[in-house]
């Protein structure tokens, strides 16, 4: 009795993350290749060998995969079932949405666990499950036809860019030290008292971030307002 293996899978989500569908993928792929790279700027300064190198950003990260297509076992001759009617499911994963005006958010998993490390504040945190993402780019090859021209199976190379929302992104990032300056995303019901508790244990700081923010009337937070949080002054 041939052993279970678990399957790659495809998840299709919408603007707010929900799974809308799930795409098994035929064949699980041989090879994952991931990229991360960060952007740096050379200020160049008159007199010196090398120039000094700024750090300007990160880079989303991309996984790179070839995912393989087969329809032979109905057939190659008169009849024989298209090998798009297993790839165009993946290949719309490129295309604009009508609903959202742009290629949808995706989720890519293999398994419990996916290859790749959460980082927080300059630490690992921990193994991801998943990866999300948007698709980039899909190259379709077929390489096998029937007598009647009907494709029979495809290679599809995929390029996944790594998608990550600014609220994730500012909790991973966000250095938990009050003397540095720091950035919030307000939530549901948070007040400024809330916020100035949370970030420095008074609040009574909550002016601080009023004043940082230019904030004339401290109820007005709204979700998903980005607050600076100055750093504390002894």
């Amino acid at each position: 009795m041939a052993e279970a293996y678990t399957k790659a899978y495809f998840e299709r989500l919408d603007a707010e993350g929900r799974v809308v569908k799930k795409l098994d993928v035929q064949f699980n792929p041989t090879e994952l290749a991931m990229t991360k790279a960060a952007q740096i700027a050379e200020i160049a300064i008159p007199g010196i060998d090398s120039p000094i190198l700024q750090f300007v950003r990160g880079q989303n990260e991309r996984v790179t995969l070839e995912l393989f297509f087969d329809s032979t076992e109905n057939g190659t001759g008169t009849g024989a079932t298209s090998v798009t009617t297993l790839t165009n499911a993946f290949y719309a994963l490129v295309k604009m949405s009508g609903k959202e005006h742009a290629p949808p958010r995706c989720r890519f998993g293999w398994g419990q666990e996916f290859p790749g490390l959460i980082n927080q504040a300059g630490e690992v945190s921990g193994t991801r499950k998943v990866f999300d993402c948007i698709v980039e780019t899909i190259q379709q090859k077929f390489t096998l036809f029937s007598p009647d021209g009907v494709p029979l199976r495809a290679t599809l190379s995929v390029t996944l860019r790594e998608y990550v929302t600014l609220e994730t992104q500012l909790q991973q990032l966000n250095l938990q030290s009050s003397d540095h300056t720091r950035v919030h995303v307000v939530q549901r019901g948070e007040t400024l008292p809330y916020i100035a508790y949370v970030a420095y244990k008074d609040s009574a700081r909550w002016r601080l971030i009023a004043a940082a923010n230019r904030l004339l009337n401290p109820r007005d937070v709204q979700p998903g307002m980005v607050l600076r949080l100055p750093p504390l002054r002894t």
